[in-house]
């Protein structure tokens, strides 16, 4: 390890916001995701000039860099895959100012999502990104995977909400882009730095756009007894015309699961649940609610609840955002998928799916944002068992392809990080990736910034590769200036192990 990079990093931040011991590093080897890989310092900046001087002493030293909110990302993301020096922005994590005339909030990016809608409700105002994992997940790791939630359907993802940013580039240039009043003049900047998963700039503040929360709201359960039916009813609702605010789907099993840890109302005899929310003015609401009654009792609904309250309207969000965790009681590892299809697919996709977890004798639990066609299948495994993580791994596979085969996508908010990278050939051509590649070499050149993330390296090489997890499974080096790979902090990196899975 190269200890003059070490003392610098101490020297400009102070000694107990820059961790370097093998002891201190392991809460950073992970995120949300089954990938591991240490990085070889964390640091915590409380400023943007911070930011900036780190990110030189990086070049400086010929190490890369890797920005982290909450680590609550599902794809890799914020896994130092190269090694190198891990920013965590947990000690920028202000609301700088609100302007509550113009709805719009200044933010730094270690402000957890749920923190702003608190902090501006008492205005009417929220926050609409509405991630199930809000209450930990960050603004600015909501910016660098694009995530979206529930409420997508209506409100759209985080881009959708971001006007302005405050960036530093890869040599430690501070940048201002966007319009905090408007859409800016010219090319849409925002638009390309949100979503890019960190591997264009590391974004140090956030100006984000404030939605005013609406007369009224109302929260239907749709019960149905069979699965078939509920999707149905899914492509029914969207084909009339009908935009609610969420429209979520939860298949029988999963949400017996919930319903035995969070009690929130959910029929336990049932086969599936849509969980609809309209929100608007009072009027409109109730000829909306009707109409979608009527839709689903059309498709043979056993019956459609209103929740009667805030508190049971709460409950029922209660055990949608909580689902995660009530799994994790039945299982010690779940793998949670993330991709799309077009809704008229569904029906026939959740067959596929079934019949996937059948032949590989797993448990796949369904719950999932339905409206926009956002399906996060979960796979439960052992992974003390034998061939089970392989398993698993394979089925997730034949899962994300199937829908990109029915005409879907790869990924709808999770991101592509280091889980995708390799299925990123099934959408895109080499004139596709040729692109992409000018775009990030105009801004990241040497490729220090989250390196190894988003291209794939097997690319046209008939096998995808599949990280064997572990207590330390470090990835792809990043190249240094020279083209050549280079070595994080002195130590030496290495391609994970791969196993071969037929295309």
């Amino acid at each position: 390890m190269n200890q003059s990079l070490i003392h610098a990093l101490q020297s400009l931040l102070g000694k107990p916001a820059v961790l370097s011991l093998p002891e201190e590093l392991l809460m950073y080897e992970y995120d949300g995701s089954i990938e591991k890989s240490l990085p070889d310092a964390v640091v915590f900046p409380s400023t943007t000039e911070h930011v900036s001087q780190i990110v030189k002493l990086a070049n400086k030293f010929d190490v890369p860099i890797v920005g982290r909110g909450a680590g609550t990302g599902l794809s890799g993301g914020a896994i130092a895959r190269a090694g190198g020096i891990m920013i965590v922005f947990a000690r920028m994590n202000k609301i700088l100012s609100v302007d509550y005339e113009n709805q719009r909030a200044v933010v730094q990016p270690g402000l957890v999502n749920a923190e702003l809608t608190r902090a501006v409700e008492h205005a009417g105002l929220y926050f609409a990104p509405d991630p199930s994992s809000q209450k930990s997940c960050t603004i600015g790791g909501n910016v660098s995977e694009n995530s979206g939630g529930p409420h997508t359907l209506a409100y759209g993802v985080t881009t959708n909400h971001v006007v302005a940013l405050e960036l530093v580039m890869p040599d430690g240039e501070i940048l201002r882009i966007g319009n905090p009043q408007g859409d800016a003049l010219g090319y849409d900047l925002c638009g390309l730095f949100v979503g890019s998963e960190g591997t264009l700039a590391l974004v140090t503040e956030v100006t984000v756009r404030l939605t005013r929360k609406p007369e009224a709201v109302k929260t239907l359960l749709a019960v149905f007894d069979s699965i078939d039916d509920a999707s149905e009813t899914v492509v029914d609702i969207t084909a009339r015309a009908i935009t609610p605010a969420a429209c979520e789907m939860m298949d029988g099993w999963t949400l017996r699961v919930i319903e035995d840890y969070v009690h929130a109302g959910f029929p336990m005899d049932s086969a599936a649940v849509i969980l609809l929310e309209i929100e608007g003015l009072q009027e409109s609401v109730a000829v909306q609610a009707q109409a979608i009654e009527e839709v689903c009792l059309a498709h043979h609904a056993r019956e459609v609840r209103l929740a009667k309250d805030a508190h049971e309207r709460d409950l029922l969000w209660k055990g949608r955002k909580n689902a995660f965790g009530a799994l994790g009681r039945i299982a010690p590892c779940n793998y949670v998928l993330d991709g799309v299809i077009p809704r008229s697919k569904l029906p026939q996709t959740l067959r596929r799916i079934y019949q996937i977890g059948k032949e590989r004798d797993l448990q796949i639990g369904n719950i999932f944002h339905a409206g926009d066609g956002n399906l996060h299948p979960l796979v439960l495994y052992d992974p003390r068992t034998p061939g089970k993580l392989e398993s698993a791994l394979a089925a997730a596979n034949e899962i994300i392809r199937y829908c990109v085969e029915v005409g879907g996508s790869l990924t709808g908010e999770h991101g592509v990080g280091m889980e995708k990278a390799e299925l990123m050939s099934l959408i895109f051509s080499d004139a596709d990736f040729a692109l992409m590649r000018r775009v990030h070499d105009a801004f990241n050149p040497y490729a220090s910034l989250n390196p190894a993330k988003i291209f794939p390296f097997g690319k046209g090489c008939g096998e995808i590769r599949v990280r064997h997890t572990g207590p330390h499974t470090p990835g792809p080096p990043a190249p240094d200036r020279d083209g050549a790979p280079s070595s994080a902090l002195g130590t030496t990196s290495q391609k994970p192990e791969t196993a071969a899975v037929p295309r």
